[in-house]
């Protein structure tokens, strides 16, 4: 879109696209980017006289790159055993480890010639080769493909390359689950995290213990997210068999991806606590009004012998290295209640509850370390000590993983910041389906970087890999899984295994997505169509504006409303460029959809065009840094409901953390209020890094979602702030958003985030 004023909104630089730029992907298509890729002249054409030859024709990949030619070319091409003496006629594949002895491990070289394209690589490595191979083919199942000259000398960035899947709140049948495991083979992921232990679901058969499935693999209703407003009263129910799980286990191996399964210890164990309520702890009896939160493991020699006997049968079935014991967001207040634990900290000589978490943590390390595993946990169980030899799976940020690396442990950077929380909102629109209340664009995820600039070089190599994650509790159905996690998987596996330098957000997303999108669709998967503009919901100041959608998926089509409405395929299809000239103090509404050639929607977009006076800034002298804040206790559903709750408490503060209120006020609202220094004249663009529970104010002016922009003199402009938490609900993993985050983008400037002790006033 071009656009007469230079201030625009963070993510506009979409809009304003060169038509001219030049269609040439040093990748081809690739995902992910090869670390080098060097093309020649030429092509090899495929056909059904095509042979193939392998120096192992039972390899597993050799398998699965014949059945991909039979089931999606159509062709029956014969497998021989290749031997480098014979010279064949016709043209050829060869596949073999022969030559790959200097290649890293899983790493791959892959040459196409005129008449011959060789794969180099031993286990993984062929494997991947053939992936590569595999992309480069196009989607029509045509007899013949014809495929370019090039040569490709590739390896991964990380050893660890992860998505998880929980499959507690929502379960997924083993067909389902294999589809997962199918999109990660894809593209190079090689850990497959199952979460199959929570509070609220036990879906994984012990024998031992038959009542962890009988009873703990039961709810009584249908769960989604927080909401109960719906109480339907039918159980929900399921759980893996031993035999399922070994399926699932052996499905994966054959594509070179190990399964790491979580069994969630001490906390999170509801489940497991409604089987086997002897495992929790009892209130001291001098206790008036004992915790409610019960879902907490007691850590009495009864428990350990369970555990052990539970982590047995899953070793047996799980051959992972890592076995995940969660360890995260444990409640600890039923052990500061209980006799036991008080006089077993001081029997340990512990400092505290989070030390005896920490023996808890390290007793299991042991047993799992004396059968030759090795345990992977989330941040918190850095809380009271590391154990000895324990992975730390980054997630409240990058702070528990920098602390990990530190102290020389290897370290899974997945945090839920970085759009790498694959059950987060993709933007702010009302219309995306509901998921968790924090939301992250498509090239959030794509550009983070797992490795800290802060770490030595040293500390660097403890950060082992990175993982996406999806949590189900807005996930029911098939359908929504795959809408969150795709095309995000593809921004994954470009960060878990290309290079920094290979990256490009612009071809890829321009260029290569566009062909993945066809293949998604040939394979009948769902996932969520680009929109025609990178910002969902906008506001633009100005006169003059020319609006340029674009999608970059073949074949695919926009339509556009004037009238406000979000548009529909009988509305006007985009054909050139729309100008609009906005009178004084009027605004304009610009919607668009795409949709593309398999009948796959995008959600609307709006832009919001306003020809607005510049306000004039507020006379203020006090100069005081800090925010005036008022706490208001409640529940709260909506920002409205602030301004009709009674007051707890007010001060000034000079962070908009509420970490501290949060301990003793567990469902609060925050108002803050004061003034913000505007340093020259024009038009500034605010957002907020939460999707529903923060409300943004300038000079009594609300900025709503869609109109973040305004006009600004010079000077001082009143602020406020609305921001509710409430504590999340039995069954609802991760916390809520702890502290409203503001985003100022300035002219000129990019978005520099407010912090209340040097930009804001009381």
């Amino acid at each position: 879109m071009r656009i007469t004023n230079a201030a625009l909104f963070l993510l506009f630089p979409v809009l304003l696209m060169n038509t001219a730029y030049a269609q040439d992907d040093p990748n081809l298509g690739i995902i992910p980017a090869p670390a080098s890729l060097v093309k020649s002249s030429g092509t090899f054409t495929f056909s059904k006289s095509t042979i193939i030859k392998a120096s192992q024709p039972n390899d597993k990949a050799v398998a699965l790159f014949k059945d991909f030619i039979l089931i999606n070319r159509g062709l029956n091409n014969k497998v021989i055993k290749y031997s480098p003496k014979t010279k064949g006629s016709g043209t050829q594949v060869v596949l073999t480890a022969r030559g790959s002895e200097a290649l890293p491990a899983e790493g791959y070289k892959l040459i196409i010639a005129p008449r011959k394209i060789t794969v180099i690589g031993k286990g993984a490595g062929l494997f991947y080769g053939i992936q590569t191979l595999i992309q480069l083919f196009p989607i029509d199942k045509v007899a013949t493909a014809n495929l370019p000259c090039l040569i490709i000398t590739d390896e991964p960035r990380f050893g660890y390359r992860g998505m998880m899947l929980d499959v507690s709140r929502h379960f997924f049948n083993v067909a389902q689950v294999k589809k997962v495991i199918d999109l990660m083979a894809f593209y190079k992921l090689n850990n497959f995290h199952w979460h199959l232990v929570d509070g609220v679901g036990w879906r994984i058969q012990i024998k031992k213990y038959p009542k962890l499935t009988e009873v703990g693999g039961t709810r009584l209703q249908t769960m989604f997210g927080s909401n109960r407003d719906w109480p339907d009263g039918l159980p929900y129910t399921g759980f893996y068999t031993q035999d399922e799980i070994r399926d699932v286990v052996k499905y994966a191996a054959d594509r070179f991806i190990n399964v790491v399964p979580e069994i969630e210890m001490p906390a999170h164990s509801d489940a497991a606590l409604r089987a086997y309520p002897e495992l929790m702890c009892t209130p001291d009896t001098s206790i008036k009004n004992p915790a409610r939160t019960t879902g907490i493991y007691c850590p009495t020699e009864e428990t350990f012998t369970f555990l052990e006997n539970v982590l047995t049968e899953v070793m047996d079935l799980f051959p992972s290295k890592y076995i995940h014991i969660g360890g995260d967001e444990a409640n600890k207040q039923p052990w500061k209640e209980s006799a036991f634990c008080q006089s077993l900290i001081k029997q340990l000589n512990l400092k505290d509850e989070n030390a005896l978490q920490s023996y808890f943590i390290q007793r299991i390390e042991k047993f799992l370390n004396s059968k030759g595993r090795s345990i992977i946990g989330w941040d918190e169980i850095l809380e009271g000590g590391l154990a000895p030899n324990a992975t730390v799976m980054s997630w409240t940020g990058e702070a528990g993983g920098i602390a990990a690396a530190q102290q020389k442990h290897n370290v899974i950077m997945t945090p839920q910041t970085t759009g790498l929380y694959f059950d987060h909102y993709q933007s702010r629109s009302p219309l995306e389906p509901v998921s968790f209340g924090r939301y992250a664009i498509f090239s959030e995820t794509y550009n983070y970087e797992p490795v800290p600039k802060v770490l030595t070089a040293e500390e660097k190599k403890y950060i082992i890999g990175v993982q996406g994650n999806l949590w189900t509790e807005y996930v029911p159905s098939v359908a929504k899984l795959q809408y969150q996690i795709l095309p995000r998987l593809f921004a994954l596996s470009e960060i878990a295994w290309s290079k920094p330098e290979k990256k490009d957000y612009k071809t890829f997303f321009e260029l290569r997505l566009a062909k993945h999108f066809e293949r998604l669709d040939a394979m009948h998967y769902n996932y969520r169509v680009p929109t025609a503009f990178d910002v969902i919901d906008t506001m633009m100041i100005g006169a003059q504006f020319t609006m340029e959608p674009k999608t970059f998926i073949p074949g695919a089509r926009i339509f556009y409303t004037l009238n406000g409405r979000d548009p529909l395929d009988t509305d006007l299809p985009y054909e050139a460029p729309v100008v609009f000239n906005i009178p004084p103090g009027e605004k304009r509404t610009f919607k668009t959809l795409v949709i593309t050639p398999s009948g796959r929607r995008s959600l609307p977009t709006s832009a919001v065009m306003f020809n607005q006076a510049p306000i004039t800034a507020t006379a203020y002298t006090a100069n005081n840094p800090g925010l005036k804040f008022t706490l208001v206790k409640g529940n709260f559903t909506s920002i409205d409901e602030l301004d009709y709750a009674p007051a707890d408490t007010s001060g000034i503060t000079k962070t908009l953390e509420t970490t501290e209120f949060r301990k003793t006020r567990p469902n609060s609202g925050i108002i803050y209020e004061g003034y913000i220094s505007v340093l020259t004249d024009g038009i500034y663009n605010f957002y907020t890094a939460t999707y529903n529970d923060t409300q943004l104010s300038i000079d009594n002016i609300k900025l709503n979602e869609n109109e973040g922009a305004i006009s600004l003199l010079k000077g001082y402009h009143k602020i406020k702030i609305k921001y509710f938490y409430n504590a999340p609900a039995v069954g609802v993993r991760r916390r809520n958003t702890p502290s409203p985050r503001i985003y100022m983008i300035a002219p000129g400037t990019v978005d520099k985030r407010l912090v209340a002790a040097d930009v804001l006033f009381n």
